[in-house]
């Protein structure tokens, strides 16, 4: 292992080891993907993933990836998608609040979480689009592995997936095994897990049932200590049940029902910092552990979806029928300045701020597709893809402390958006060693749109009342390019061209009727990327890296009228996204492994004038120049079948901006965050332990900030956590 020491860092030295080592190895130890790992020679395990919407070796895939797999979630405890974010690199999110994450993938971000706006990255649970952020709900247990694809993916993943996606994979019923597991954990802040699976064969094996739960509860990290309840506590209850089938050689099918069910008080929000522009009556509170808003709020959160899958293999593909259906009811109320009017709290701030959302939606899909069979020489994919969405949400403000009577005002947001779309997908042969891939998707949407703040006692954020209607109409053309070469069995350089689109919209807080009718535009991304996968040591070495660019245009932007809290959203100019990205695992000697990512990334402004504000040159808002992912861990046999297992994890993030001025307060100082876990494993031939701790060094960090009403506001992260998980399998 002396070339680790030598050439770790330097892509001249990946290019010299490629010449001088060809190894026979497969893959990746901390990162994983789609179906199955296969064990190969050099007792390496192959990875294969689906991140071109067929079955491939991650190595062979010319896409930037980060995969979690299995027995990683399991022991991370990776539970939602906050936690994805926050160990991959490349990767950020506001969460304003947890429930409702808005993610930022290679510097591009949407801030609009209106009923007419889209996320500009995709989530996707067993390739179903989960359209409206509050729908992210799912129970990260009992699932197969975690894809984080970056960059535009819009030929094969399709409308708002210009920064990238995530693709969560569950674990499928298997017609061979009759088996089961659980889990219990027990940890500080009076936290209750519980988790389980079976699976059972039925028909002959020739099909087989999976029903999968969870139960989490927790007490709250922050105490309201004026009305001496816990804020940001969790109770929820996840279960997926699926039926799997092989009826024939030919015909396979599964149905999937999924429900989630969350409760819990609202976020710790307070006052950070005074506007340094015109300071309000409020009293900063920087204490993590406690806040004093007239009201605990609450986060409730009930989805339920229906996915149903066919395939049958004809002569020439693979034809495929996917179909879902997904339901949501949420409601979220919190004290948004986190004090109160009393002169004599900790926490007196005269102006009293308390906000609302309410959201249902309804969000169905269907997609038919022809694959190419497996072994064919030419890799192909067609589909056609129908996406249709209702959104009925409302956005609730209540001032009280500026007038004799408690102002409020609400916004009424009705929506709906019908998207069809055709897509092809080829890799070509040339030779034994150089393929060219390309592809293309046309996509249409129909959006309509109702708003009105009629039941408003005076306009806010508006500058008068109105209730009016809208509709448009957009589409795009998202295609890709490029080539791969198989320089030998364990090295592929590849070179590709990605474009992705975000559809247009309708403003989330309008402040007058012609406002609210004048749609936003698609904002788009052409990406240009270089890469190389290459194993070495028989597989015992992985590194990967990636140069990319990205030209951002038409972006949509989100501005915040400090004053009054109207926001409006603008197709405001062009950025320049450049980066650099490296993954390495390794087994090294004696049992030592290490997992180690790096992530740089260049976003710039290259034009962007609003209001009389020349943000150009500026950075794009929650983006890190640098995060760094290191994970060593120690595996050692205790006796002929029990192992023990230490494992750390650090991740570094720089510094973040929150506002496109990149001024104070709205930055985020860097960070340094340490997990780390200790398992036995398969006691007695059954259970496993594991003592973990998160954030071990009780670092702290915004996780949302906004500058409104003469003060920033905002909410700290998660403490140090820490418990022991049980575990059996039977």
């Amino acid at each position: 292992m002396a070339y680790l020491k030598t050439y770790t860092g330097s892509a001249i030295g990946v290019m010299a080891l490629m010449l001088c080592q060809p190894a026979l190895a497969q893959e990746q130890a901390s990162t994983t993907e789609d179906a199955a790992a296969d064990e190969q020679p050099g007792g390496a395990a192959e990875i294969i993933v689906t991140a071109q919407r067929r079955n491939q070796n991650l190595q062979d895939v010319p896409v930037t990836v980060t995969v979690f797999n299995a027995e990683e979630i399991q022991r991370a405890r990776i539970l939602q998608i906050g936690d994805v974010v926050n160990r991959t690199v490349g990767l950020s999110f506001d969460a304003f609040p947890a429930s409702q994450p808005r993610l930022s993938i290679r510097g591009i971000t949407s801030n609009d979480r209106g009923a007419a706006s889209e996320p500009s990255s995709g989530v996707f649970l067993d390739e179903i689009y989960i359209g409206r952020p509050p729908a992210i709900a799912f129970d990260a247990f009992d699932l197969e592995r975690i894809e984080v694809l970056k960059g535009p993916q819009g030929t094969l993943f399709g409308r708002n997936v210009v920064g990238g996606a995530i693709n969560v994979i569950a674990r499928k019923p298997d017609i061979d095994s009759l088996e089961g597991a659980g889990e219990i954990s027990i940890g500080n802040f009076e936290r209750r897990d519980v988790a389980g699976y079976v699976n059972a064969p039925i028909a002959n094996n020739t099909g087989a049932i999976r029903f999968s739960g969870a139960y989490r509860s927790r007490d709250g990290f922050t105490r309201n200590a004026l009305l001496g309840q816990d804020v940001d506590d969790q109770e929820t209850l996840s279960g997926r049940l699926q039926f799997y089938g092989e009826p024939t050689e030919r015909f396979r099918f599964l149905f999937t029902v999924d429900g989630t069910k969350a409760r819990g008080t609202g976020p710790g929000n307070r006052v950070l910092e005074l506007d340094p522009n015109g300071a309000g009556p409020y009293t900063p509170n920087q204490d993590r552990r406690f806040t004093y808003g007239s009201t605990v709020g609450f986060q409730n959160t009930d989805t339920y979806g229906i996915r149903a899958e066919l395939s049958y293999d004809l002569s020439i593909g693979t034809l495929t029928f996917l179909g879902s259906y997904r339901n949501l009811d949420y409601a979220l109320g919190y004290d948004f300045d986190g004090g109160n009017p009393d002169p004599a709290s900790p926490g007196f701030n005269e102006i009293d701020i308390y906000g609302e959302n309410r959201e249902q939606a309804e969000l169905s899909s269907q997609e038919l597709r022809l694959t190419s069979l497996s072994g064919s020489p030419v890799s192909w994919v067609l589909g056609v893809y129908h996406y249709y969405q209702e959104v009925d949400r409302s956005d609730l403000l209540a001032l009280s402390g500026i007038a004799p009577i408690t102002l409020n005002e609400t916004y009424n947001q009705r929506s709906t958006l019908d998207s069809v779309a055709i897509f092809g997908d080829v890799t070509i042969p040339l030779t034994d060693s150089l393929s060219i891939l390309g592809g293309v998707r046309y996509t249409r949407d129909n959006k309509a749109y109702d708003v009105d703040n009629l039941d408003s006692f005076v306009p806010l954020r508006g500058d008068e009342f109105f209730d009016t209607s809208a509709s448009a109409k957009f589409d795009a053309v998202t295609w890709r390019g490029g080539f791969t070469y198989q320089i030998s069995q364990d090295h592929m350089v590849y070179a590709t061209v990605s474009r992705g689109f975000k559809s247009g919209g309708f403003q989330e807080i309008p402040a007058t009727a012609l406002e609210a009718v004048q749609p936003f535009n698609p904002e788009k991304a052409t990406q240009y990327e270089i890469g190389h996968k290459s194993r070495f040591f028989g597989g015992d070495l992985i590194w990967n890296n990636t140069l990319f660019y990205l030209d951002y245009t038409d972006l949509q932007v989100k501005s915040l009228d400090p004053a009054t809290g109207a926001t409006n959203t603008q197709n405001a100019g062009e950025a320049e996204i450049k980066g650099f990205e490296s993954q390495l695992n390794a087994r090294l000697f004696g049992g030592f492994a290490l997992a180690a990512s790096y992530a740089y990334t260049d976003a710039k402004y290259t034009d962007f004038v609003t209001d009389g504000d020349d943000f150009t040159g500026n950075r794009l808002p929650k983006t890190a120049r640098h995060k760094v992912s290191l994970s060593p861990s120690f595996e050692t046999a205790l006796t002929d079948t029990t192992s023990l297992t230490v494992a750390l994890d650090y991740i570094y993030t720089s510094k973040i901006f929150d506002d496109d001025s990149n001024l104070e307060p709205e930055t985020r100082e860097p960070t340094n965050f340490v997990d780390a876990r200790i398992i036995i494993d398969n006691i007695a031939g059954q259970f496993d332990v594991t003592i973990w701790g998160k954030n071990l060094t009780n670092e702290k960090t915004r996780t949302f900030q906004g500058t409104f009403l003469g003060a920033n506001f905002g909410a700290f992260n998660e403490p140090r956590t820490y418990g022991v998980t049980l575990a059996a399998q039977f």
